[in-house]
């Protein structure tokens, strides 16, 4: 189920070349089609903020959403990221692990991914219907359903909660796919192992939610509860 839906028009533009949002190692793993930013902040869950702090840089993981050409973060009002990211350049990136690759040499041993970086100047969010939308779109998000369902934010919880707003109009996306790249001499020597020049799958998938430990609390409805977990082995699924 997709949560992330460019509006009309947003993948006409490529993906912004600024010097910031400019690969300048790999660069043939850069990818200039909007449409690969979306489908990356579509399956992933997770991004992290980056921030600098008493002048000091501070990651943070986080959820988030977006809502045509935007990507919200929440938090505590309390939250020394969020309230130093406001109104000041902040970054923020998401990846997407999709294979482990196995070369000949522990230096060109590497991993298959997707994955995106956001540049801007993060805003506060204070208008209520917009704050409402975007908390809206990081709870079906990553619990596709849930705000039909479940109870929303009253008044207190509103006031305790900060929403930041991030222009996704300066990004960059970068993939690597396929084998490992190895050497012609460990080629030529035959060098190799039990695990060698493969590459190694990791895969997410939803696993069935679990009731709560309350009585009469209920499973998710429909699609909520979407939870993903790393495949733990290459073709074995995950229960």
């Amino acid at each position: 189920m997709s949560t992330v839906t460019p509006p009309r028009g947003a993948l006409d533009r490529p993906l912004s070349p600024t010097p910031r949002s400019t690969l300048r190692r790999a660069r043939e793993r850069a990818q200039q089609d909007r449409a690969e930013l979306y489908a990356v902040l579509d399956e992933a869950l997770i991004c992290h903020l980056g921030v600098v702090v008493d002048g000091a840089p501070m990651v943070l993981p986080t959820c988030y959403g977006v809502l045509d050409e935007v990507l919200y973060l929440h938090g505590s009002t309390g939250a020394v990221s969020l309230r130093n990211g406001s109104g000041t350049p902040v970054c923020v990136t998401v990846t997407l692990v999709d294979g482990l690759v196995y070369a000949r040499s522990v230096f060109h041993h590497s991993a298959n991914y997707r994955s995106a970086v956001v540049h801007g100047t993060a805003r506060l969010v204070t208008d209520r219907k917009e704050r409402l939308a975007a908390l809206r779109a990081i709870v079906d998000h990553t619990t596709p359903g849930s705000w039909e369902h479940a109870r929303q934010p009253n008044a207190k919880e509103l006031a305790a909660t900060a929403v930041l707003a991030l222009d996704l109009e300066e990004a960059s996306v970068k993939v690597r796919t396929g084998p490992p790249v190895d050497d012609e001499v460990d080629v030529a020597t035959g060098r190799r192992g039990p695990v060698c020049c493969r590459c190694a799958p990791c895969s997410a998938s939803r696993s069935r939610p679990r009731p709560g430990a309350r009585r009469g609390d209920p499973g998710a409805p429909g699609d909520q509860g979407r939870h993903r977990t790393r495949d733990p082995s290459p073709g074995r699924p995950v229960t």
